[in-house]
C-alpha cells in the first residue's frame, strides 16, 4: 500500500507536519498569492484608517494621537509590519515575537499583528500558539498604559482587545480544524484507492493461478495420453504399419497440443495485465458438453470406457458448474489411465435443474494394487478437484467402494 502524499498547502497538514512545511515549500500557489494579497490590503487599510484617525485625534477607533514624533514613528513601524506579512508563512512565530515589543506603543501595526497571530494559530500546534497569544495578551495592559484610550477605561479597553483576540483565535482554530479534516479525508481517499488497487491486483493473481491450474490439469491429461500411446508402441513392435502410423500421429498431435498448453501456462504466469495491449482473449474453457469429446479422445488412446449421459439439458448447465464437471471427469480418466492401465472405466453424468449435477467415474481396482505411473504427477489432482467442488458448494467422494472398485463421485448444485 502506498503512503499518502504530502498535501500541496500547509493549511492541510496535521500537527506533526506543520513545523517542517516551510522548508518544503519553495513558491506560493495562485491561491497563496490571493490570500496573502488580501491580508496585506486589509492590514494596509487598517493602517491608513488608524493613521488618519490618530492625526485627527478622533477616538472613533479608540486611538490616541500622542505627540507628532510618536505618530510618525508609529506609521513607519506599521508600514514595516504590513510589509513583513509576506514572510508570515515562513516565520509566523518569529514575526509574532518580533512584533511583541511593537505592540506596546504601535496602533497602526495592530492589523498586521492580528494577521500574524491568526497565521500562528492556523499553522502551528496549539501549545506554541497558546504561548505566543499569552505573550501578546500580557502586553495589552502595558500598551493601554502607554497609549491610553480616551473613549473607555483601561479595564474596558483590555476586555475589548481580549475579545478581538479571542474571536481571531476561534476563527483560526476553526480554519485549522477544517483543513485537518480535509487532509484526513484526502488521506482516507488515497488509502482507499491504494487498497482498491491492491484488491484488484490480488484478484488478478487469483485468476491467473486458477487459469494456470486448469491448464495444468489439461496438460497432465494430454501427457498421459501421449504416454499411453508410446507404451502401446513399445509393447506392440509387430503391429501393422497402419496402426503404428496412427499411433505416431496421435503422439505427434498430443505432443503439439501439450506444447501449446505449456506455452499458454507460461503466458498466463508472465502476463502483465497493466501493460498496454498485453491483454489477450482467453480461449473458451471446456464445459459439460465437451465431456463426450474427452471420452472419445481417451477411447482413441486405447482406454475402455462406458459412457452414460443422463443430463436432462446439458446446454443449460451453468458455466461454472459445467467447467467443474468437466474437470472432474478429466481428472478421473487421467487417474484411471495412470494407476489402472487397461482397466475398464465407467463414466456417468446425470442430473438436471434443482436436482443437481452428478459425475461418477468408476474403474476396476487393478490386480496387485495401483501401478506406479510412468509419468509422475504433482499429486494434487484430487486436491484441486476437492477445492473446485467445495467452492461450487457441492460434495466429493473418492476411494474404494464396497465392490472393491475405485470410485470418484461428485455432486454439484444446479439451481433452476
Amino acid at each position: 500500500m502506498t503512503s499518502a502524499a504530502v498535501p500541496d498547502h500547509p493549511w492541510l497538514l496535521p500537527n506533526a507536519l506543520v513545523a517542517a512545511e516551510p522548508a518544503r515549500r519553495s513558491r506560493r500557489t495562485p491561491r497563496d498569492w490571493l490570500v496573502d494579497g488580501a491580508f496585506f490590503l486589509v492590514a494596509l487599510g487598517f493602517l491608513a484608517v488608524a493613521h488618519d484617525d490618530a492625526r485627527q485625534a478622533a477616538p472613533t477607533f479608540a486611538l490616541n494621537a500622542g505627540p507628532a514624533w510618536l505618530l510618525d514613528t508609529d506609521t513607519l513601524v506599521g508600514l514595516l509590519c504590513v510589509a513583513a506579512l509576506w514572510l508570515r508563512r515562513r516565520w509566523p512565530v518569529g514575526l509574532a515575537l518580533a512584533m511583541l515589543p511593537i505592540a506596546v506603543f504601535s496602533v497602526t501595526a495592530a492589523g498586521a499583528m492580528l494577521v500574524v497571530l491568526f497565521t500562528v494559530v492556523v499553522h502551528r500546534p496549539l501549545p506554541v500558539a497558546s504561548g505566543v497569544l499569552g505573550a501578546h495578551l500580557a502586553v495589552v495592559p502595558l500598551s493601554l498604559t502607554v497609549r491610553p484610550d480616551p473613549g473607555m477605561s483601561q479595564p474596558a479597553a483590555t476586555v475589548f482587545v481580549a475579545t478581538i483576540l479571542g474571536a481571531m483565535v476561534a476563527w483560526g482554530m476553526f480554519v485549522r480544524a477544517r483543513r485537518q479534516l480535509v487532509v484526513s479525508l484526502r488521506d482516507r481517499a488515497e488509502r482507499a484507492e491504494a487498497e482498491q488497487q491492491l484488491r484488484v491486483e490480488q484478484a488478478r493473481q487469483v485468476e491467473r493461478t486458477r487459469i494456470a491450474r486448469e491448464m495444468h490439469d489439461v496438460l497432465a491429461h494430454r501427457i498421459s495420453l501421449l504416454s499411453l500411446h508410446a507404451g502401446a508402441l513399445e509393447f506392440r513392435p509387430d503391429a501393422a504399419p497402419e496402426e503404428i502410423a496412427r499411433a505416431a500421429g496421435v503422439i505427434r498431435s498430443s505432443a503439439h497440443a501439450a506444447l501449446e498448453d505449456l506455452r499458454a501456462v507460461i503466458g498466463v504466469l508472465r502476463a502483465d495485465t497493466d501493460a498496454p495491449g498485453s491483454a489477450t482473449p482467453e480461449p473458451p474453457q471446456p464445459t459439460l458438453t465437451d465431456v463426450p469429446a474427452l471420452v472419445r479422445e481417451s477411447r482413441s488412446a486405447g482406454m475402455r470406457i462406458e459412457f452414460t449421459d443422463r443430463v436432462t439439458t446439458p446446454e443449460a448447465v451453468p458455466a461454472a458448474i459445467g467447467r467443474t464437471g468437466y474437470r472432474i471427469a478429466q481428472e478421473g480418466l487421467t487417474n484411471a489411465r495412470k494407476h489402472a492401465a487397461g482397466a475398464a472405466v465407467d463414466v456417468r453424468l446425470s442430473g438436471g435443474p434443482d436436482e443437481g449435477l452428478t459425475v461418477r467415474i468408476r474403474n476396476r481396482w487393478p490386480v496387485g494394487g495401483p501401478t506406479t505411473p510412468d509419468i509422475p504427477g504433482a499429486g494434487t489432482g484430487l486436491v484441486g478437484v476437492a477445492e473446485r467442488v467445495a467452492l461450487a458448494g457441492g460434495r466429493l467422494e473418492y476411494g474404494r467402494d464396497g465392490a472393491g472398485d475405485f470410485r470418484l463421485a461428485a455432486w454439484l448444485p444446479w439451481p433452476a
